[in-house]
Formats: C-alpha cells, structure tokens, sequence
C-alpha cells in the first residue's frame, strides 16, 4: 500500500473486521422439499421453483452447454463456495463474470484473506479512516486488497509480453492458485481444474485493473495487454460449439448481455445458431429503466437472443435464492450423468 497516498489509519480496524463471511454449502442441506413447496405458492415463490425446474431441464438436457454469468457481490456476500460447487459437479460449462466477482472476490479470498458482516448503517468516515471499504453490510480489508492488486501485478510480469484474452489471464491466476493458493476450491481454481473458461469482459474494471496498470507502468515498452475483441469471438466460438445453450445469470450488466450477444455474433458471422434455449435470471433491478440490468428475458427475444419457451425472471436478491435452486439441482444429481464439455481445451 502506497502509505503517502492513503488517508491515516485508524485504531479500530479489528473492531470491522471480526466477524467473516462463511460461504454456504449446497451440498450440506437439501432443498428439494422446499422447492417443491414453493412451487405450490405464488409470486417470488413460484417463480423460484419454476426457475430451479428450468435449470434441472438445462442439467438433463445432454445438447445443452450452460454458461452461468456473475455480477454483483453475491460472491462477497457467502456465495462463493455456492459458484466453485456448479464446477465441481459439472452443472456449469463455461463463465461470464464481472472483474470484481472473479479478482477481488473469489481470488482475495484463494490467497487467504476474508470478507466480513458489517452493518449499513455504520459511519462511513469511521470505515475509511480505519480503510476498510464496504459492500452494502459487507467489510473488505482495503490494504488486503492492495495486496490482491500487487499480486496481479506479480502474475502479469511474469508472463511474455503479448495480448491476452481475460480469460488466458484467468487461466494463468488459476495455474499461479495451485502452486500458491491459501484457501483451496476458489472459483477459479476449480474452474481450472475442471478446464471450465472464465471470461470477464470488462475484466480491468476490477483489482485486476490496478494491477495491470501497475505492470504497464514498471514496463512500459514490454508489456501485456488484454484483447477483449478476440475473447467475444472465443466465447462466441463456444455457444458454436454448443448444440443448445442455457443461461443462468447472476444479476445484469455486461456479464448478461455479453454472453447473450453470441447469438447475433454468430449470425453476421454467417453461422446459423438457435437462441439460447433456456435462461434464467435472478435480479432486483426495476425494468422501467430501460437498461441492460432490468431488461426481461422476454425483451432479448426480441433481439433474436433468448428462447422464451423456457425462461424466468426472478425478482428478487440472489442470495436469498439461488442457494435453494443450487441446492435442490445438486440433490437431484442430474449432474452426475451430464458429459463434461472442458470447453478450455480448444483454445489450447
């Protein structure tokens, strides 16, 4: 941490810091019965249980290649585990995430630190002066996190000087975690274990930005850059791949509308593809807006993107959830007879 820059530190960083997030674990509860309940109710309920039915028809379908996109901070908020487990047990084939999600979440927490239950409603001025940032009722250990961006820093100088696609450089953060990693079965190690691509399209907009920064500054006539144009023609080159498709997403923004766009890239490529067949997206941002977040499943069809014969939306905060669509899909164990796309493979 550079100590000019930064405001004075406090004395009562361990007061914030005390209390760490624990990530669910899926396979620990089931929540089948729930579902099932749910399923008889109405509004969030209903629509909860009929997702988690679309997503058990993604997982059994053998045509089907699922991409599961990420934005927000569920993976701050306890749901990390939740995300590595779609992984490990083949219901997720290939990811769209934000650079946070993936950087400051998953991989700050792969070199050891931690996330922390917080408050809201705590004096901001107080949390900055001890430099702790906050993520709604989430703490994060600012000069952790610094660390997180030197070590990202540390990777790049270590790689030939040459473009990169996001998810090359994910690759090599997931070879850099088997070696390195304090805390085994992050989302990305697991992903590279299972040759399941990472793609983060607007990947510096994150910690991994601040370290780039950094290793263009200390090299700054040999250095790597990141080529977001040829990672939309890969994962575009996976939905190609894919006889059908299934989206679970996380959130909006880019993630979302990045990874649905392979449609309509595949078609001014000349490629003839079907829309993605199943989708599922879990969100509390209002559609009267008109942006990325908010805009239906409904409203990408008309964009030739989405299939509205089996898709959701559930309105509500992912958290509260997706642990019980996770769970319910990994107890059903559908999974177990799904071939393995290793969609990382054919870019090697």
């Amino acid at each position: 941490m550079n100590k000019k820059n930064s405001p004075a530190a406090g004395h009562n960083k361990k007061s914030f810091l005390n209390k760490p997030i624990e990530h669910i674990d899926i396979t620990k509860f089931d929540a089948r019965e729930i579902i099932e309940s749910m399923g008889k109710m109405s509004f969030t309920s209903r629509d909860t249980a009929n997702a988690s039915k679309i997503f058990n028809e993604m997982i059994e379908d053998q045509s089907c290649s699922i991409f599961l996109t990420l934005s927000g901070s569920t993976s701050a908020g306890g749901c990390m585990k939740l995300y590595s487990d779609l992984v490990k047990y083949n219901m997720v084939d290939a990811i769209v995430a934000t650079g946070a999600s993936i950087v400051d979440m998953d991989f700050f927490e792969a070199l050891g630190f931690k996330h922390y239950q917080g408050s809201q409603f705590e004096d901001d001025t107080k949390l900055r002066e001890n430099y702790v940032d906050r993520i709604y009722d989430t703490y994060i250990d600012e000069e952790e996190l610094q660390v997180c961006d030197q070590k990202i820093c540390d990777i790049a100088n270590s790689l030939e000087p040459k473009t990169y696609t996001s998810r090359e450089f994910i690759y090599e953060m997931g070879k850099y975690l088997k070696e390195n990693s304090k805390k085994k079965g992050s989302l990305i190690e697991t992903a590279y274990d299972n040759n399941v691509p990472i793609f983060c399209p607007a990947f510096t907009d994150s910690s991994a930005g601040f370290g780039l920064v950094m290793h263009q500054e200390q090299n700054p006539k040999k250095h790597l850059t990141i080529d977001s144009i040829r990672e939309f023609r890969e994962l575009t080159e996976i939905k190609l791949k894919s006889k059908q498709s299934g989206l679970l997403m996380v959130g909006g923004g880019v993630p979302k509308n990045f990874v649905q766009d392979t449609v309509v890239c595949a078609e001014l490529l000349g490629k003839k593809v079907d829309m993605h067949k199943y989708a599922i997206q879990i969100t509390v941002a209002d559609t009267r807006d008109g942006a990325c977040s908010s805009s239906t499943l409904k409203e990408a069809s008309s964009w030739g993107k989405v299939d509205i014969s089996k898709e959701q939306m559930v309105f509500a905060e992912a958290t509260s959830v997706l642990p019980l669509i996770a769970s319910d899909a990994y107890h059903r164990q559908n999974w177990k007879k799904r071939d393995k796309r290793e969609f990382s493979k054919i870019f090697k």
